[in-house]
């Protein structure tokens, strides 16, 4: 800020000019006091100047109206919505939001430093703040093969970037207690630059956590007890409440929160599609839910907004006061949180459900296209079991966790599985996409339902190599192949013809077209698995599978390289003892 600015500001404050903005007639947050203030909001430069009575070259009457802090969502990927940042933005800033924390590591795992900067370039296109966090394990282990790795000497020049606030999570826990030399480079990169650690660690207690704890980690978000959570906070990190797509674990963990803690816990989405912002919103979500399940309303605002701020050193924005960013979200009250006007940097960005600002959207050409696949046929489908007792990868309910379970299953002649309808087993394969190393790991999931044909993607967490699941050879060939020449995506075969697809350009993860388009493709696609696949009607056909490679969330999965058991951080044979 330049002196005749400062001046300006501190005039407006003071009286003496008017302000550029002046909201009147709020009900505003106090997020410092946990109270509310009956006043007009000032505004100047795209600065809150002062609270109480004032006048403006142009003013807004809030008729009474709650004036909150704008939303900051602590954790989440853009890229698990499907859509580019620009597009984000549009779905996001009218639930609220203003500012999120975004972890790049799916774009990061498939295109490396380009992935980053080609987010980081989109996410000017948009009103929305986007911070970043420089993915910290890409590979998220050295049990896959993705687009690139990122070692410490690879962080040292993206880390400086002001836009950059730390590490994405760290996933590689065993690294971290174990003191890996190479995962001990990699914090020591951060903490040399003053950036923060965001951690991953589901399960882990006692000296185990201690020892993750002590490496400076300084948020988690896949708490899912109260416990867990409590240990955390103990510990001195912050807890981020999540409440996502796929993971649910906001109304388990309000139970944990308390006056004493409150301050420590933020709240997050994850991951979060476009049907899900469209239908119930983003953070106006959440601070319904803590509210239904009795959080102080002022307590909930402060978990979407001083908090987040707090835990990010963001010390410019998280509340309504003199000199921070004019990021301010009115609502009609605190307990439905329907959000009426946005204004972002004292402009006003949003009104009634409706993103006013223009679109402009950045090249893609720089992430396009990346299938590297060499010799595959379905010929590496086929598995030469020594015996029909096997490993199978079972699906628990909720999708992302799954159960090592074993069972009995057909065989034919060359020891190859014969899927049977009854058993409810099928195959599921990784092709890697992105090395041309022809790997192609198959194993045998339970619990999917599928029935007939295939369905392959290119979203498959975290590396995003190909995952397929089928009942026959043909279908699931024909699906990968199909999904290779489209440039990735989501491919559904059945009886040996292709009976609907989703092309995702954006490196094969996200889509380059708009939420609503996203939403209505992945609605048809859902119904086409459930009705001509047989997938379970109780199951998220394209979450839960790209969730099957995830080699840290327990208990098994499948990369490129086979079958994983993640408790014994291992590979182990299909074949079952």
């Amino acid at each position: 800020m330049e002196n005749k600015q400062l001046k300006k500001l501190i005039d407006v404050a003071s009286g003496r000019q008017l302000a550029d903005l002046v909201i009147k007639n709020c009900n505003v947050v106090d997020v410092y006091n946990a109270r509310i203030i009956e006043g007009d909001i000032a505004i100047c430069n795209g600065k809150i100047a002062g609270i109480g009575e004032y006048s403006g070259e142009k003013e807004i009457d809030a008729k009474g109206q709650y004036a909150s802090p704008g939303f900051i969502d602590s954790h989440i990927h853009i890229e698990s919505a499907y859509v580019s940042p620009e597009e984000i933005g549009r779905l996001l800033v009218p639930h609220g939001g203003t500012t999120i924390i975004a972890d790049p590591h799916e774009i990061v795992n498939v295109c490396g430093i380009d992935g980053l900067d080609y987010m980081m370039e989109a996410a000017k296109g948009t009103a929305l703040d986007i911070k970043f966090m420089l993915p910290s394990c890409v590979p998220a282990t050295p049990f896959e093969h993705a687009g690139a790795t990122i070692d410490a000497d690879t962080m040292k020049e993206p880390i400086k970037n002001d836009a950059i606030l730390g590490l994405g999570e760290f996933m590689d826990y065993p690294g971290v207690i174990s003191g890996n030399e190479g995962v001990l480079d990699k914090i020591l990169v951060a903490q040399s630059n003053g950036k923060l650690i965001d951690g991953h660690c589901p399960n882990i207690e006692g000296k185990d956590l201690n020892a993750y704890a002590a490496a400076q980690v300084h948020t988690e978000h896949e708490c899912s007890t109260v416990k867990e959570m409590l240990d955390r906070l103990s510990l001195g990190i912050y807890v981020l409440l999540r409440q996502g797509s796929a993971c649910h674990d906001l109304e388990n963990l309000i139970k944990g929160v308390t006056a004493e803690n409150s301050r420590r816990c933020l709240l997050c989405s994850d991951d979060r599609q476009p049907k899900t912002i469209l239908e119930l919103g983003h953070l106006d979500d959440h601070l319904r839910i803590c509210v239904r399940n009795g959080i102080n309303p002022i307590t909930a605002i402060q978990m979407a907004s001083l908090n987040a701020a707090e835990c990010f050193r963001l010390t410019d924005r998280g509340a309504i006061a003199p000199g921070l960013r004019a990021d301010i979200v009115l609502l009609d009250n605190l307990h439905d949180f329907n959000v009426s006007q946005v204004f972002i940097k004292g402009e006003e960005v949003a009104r009634n459900g409706e993103y006013l600002l223009p679109i402009e959207k950045h090249s893609i050409n720089s992430v396009k296209g990346s299938f590297k696949v060499k010799d595959f046929s379905k010929d590496k489908l086929k598995l030469k079991l020594k015996s029909n007792h096997v490993h199978v990868i079972n699906i628990l309910p909720g999708g992302v966790l799954t159960a090592k379970t074993t069972a009995y299953v057909k065989t034919n002649l060359d020891g190859d599985f014969v899927y049977d309808e009854n058993q409810g087993i099928c195959k599921v394969a990784v092709v890697e996409r992105h090395q041309n190393t022809g790997n192609v790991a198959v194993a045998l999931l339970g619990d999917y339902g599928i029935k007939s044909g295939a369905i392959a993607l290119s979203i498959a967490h975290d590396s995003h190599n190909i995952i397929a699941v089928g009942v026959n050879d043909d279908d699931m060939e024909l699906a990968i192949n199909t999904l290779i020449k489209q440039d990735g995506g989501i491919v559904l075969a059945k009886n040996n013809e292709i009976i609907d697809a989703m092309p995702m350009p954006i490196g094969g993860i996200m889509s380059d077209q708009s939420g609503e388009w996203v939403n209505e493709q992945l609605i048809r696609i859902h119904n086409t698995a459930h009705n001509e696949l047989g997938i379970k009607s109780d199951l998220e056909p394209v979450m839960v599978l790209c969730f099957m490679s995830l080699a840290v969330i327990p208990e098994i999965k499948i990369t490129d390289m086979g079958l994983f058991d993640v408790t014994e951080f291992k590979f182990i044979n299909l074949e079952a003892k």
